[in-house]
């Protein structure tokens, strides 16, 4: 496993941000990894911005989020993977460290998904919402578009692909943001499209508390990337938590040991990017790469 270590950073906030673990998708057919590190660099800027201006940790990985999600090279929004129908379901949720959080499943309408995550958590009368309805998408103020548009030629190739079984379906691709603000609180958001040819109405461990996202203010915020049955199954987000929470353990070992505790003896592999209250942080995967923008030294830096 990669483990990267981040010490408190110079300034009164820290952002990290994953864009998914597993590597580059061949259909997207781009030419190196540079479009890949510029999203990475435009969304880890957007959060930037709201935290350098005050802004809490909460708005600050929607920001971010919202950015992986409007960029087709990422499985989240417009470019997410596409189910065994050829369709988008999305899903995403938001937390923040005072415990509050809100969650979308199978999304269609929301142009961004993790705004409508943030809509349920601030509304406070539910936790996870199924396919939420185009009259919720309106009462929340937020930007509805057609099913079509999360759907590209690049994402329709590969879901061929792994049809004819000229290709093994991607288990991994998600975006997710963690941060510090100047208050000292923390948040965590992800969203996703999920896998490629996955069958309808199949839900991850992205929108789930525990699983996939987790935030404590005084502990740690994790948003996780990898095969999502094993990490619901291992509650890999609150896991880490648990740890560093009830055991006193610092945040890389509690990374490694839940890694090892619960993915690899389930033959599955991933990623996180996890951020405590002193604005230290560790970036992780134990599959063979994961796209990730974070500030090392005032420098930011970007893994593709």
């Amino acid at each position: 496993m990669r483990l990267i270590e981040l010490p408190p950073p110079t300034t009164t906030w820290s952002l990290l941000l994953h864009g998914g673990a597993g590597g580059r998708v061949e259909e997207l057919a781009v030419a190196g990894d540079g479009p890949y590190a510029d999203g990475l660099r435009a969304a880890w800027r957007a959060g930037a911005a709201v935290l350098s201006a005050g802004g809490s940790a909460l708005d600050a990985v929607g920001a971010s989020v919202e950015v992986l999600e409007d960029d087709p090279l990422f499985n989240a929004g417009r470019g997410a993977a596409l189910t065994a129908a050829g369709t988008a379901e999305l899903d995403a949720c938001v937390m923040s460290g005072d415990g509050r959080a809100g969650a979308v499943a199978a999304s269609r309408h929301a142009r961004h998904p993790v705004a409508a995550a943030r809509r349920v958590r601030d509304e406070g009368r539910a936790v996870l919402l199924v396919d939420p309805p185009v009259g919720a998408v309106e009462r929340w103020g937020l930007e509805r578009v057609d099913g079509s548009w999360f759907v590209t030629p690049a994402r329709q190739q590969q879901l061929a692909r792994v049809t004819r079984r000229e290709l093994e379906p991607a288990r991994h691709g998600t975006v997710g943001a963690v941060a510090v603000d100047a208050s000292g609180h923390v948040a965590a958001a992800t969203s996703t499209g999920g896998m490629v040819g996955q069958s309808e109405g199949r839900v991850g461990d992205s929108p789930i508390v525990g699983a996939g996202t987790y935030a404590r203010d005084g502990v740690v915020a994790v948003s996780c990337t990898g095969e999502g049955e094993a990490f619901l199954q291992g509650l890999v987000a609150a896991d880490i938590a648990a740890r560093v929470r009830y055991l006193g353990a610092d945040l890389a070992t509690a990374v490694r040991d839940t890694v090892a505790a619960e993915l690899a003896p389930r033959g599955a592999s991933g990623g996180l990017v996890a951020v405590r209250p002193d604005g230290s942080g560790v970036v992780a995967h134990s599959s063979p790469a994961m796209y990730a923008a974070y500030a090392d030294g005032g420098r930011l830096v970007t893994l593709t």
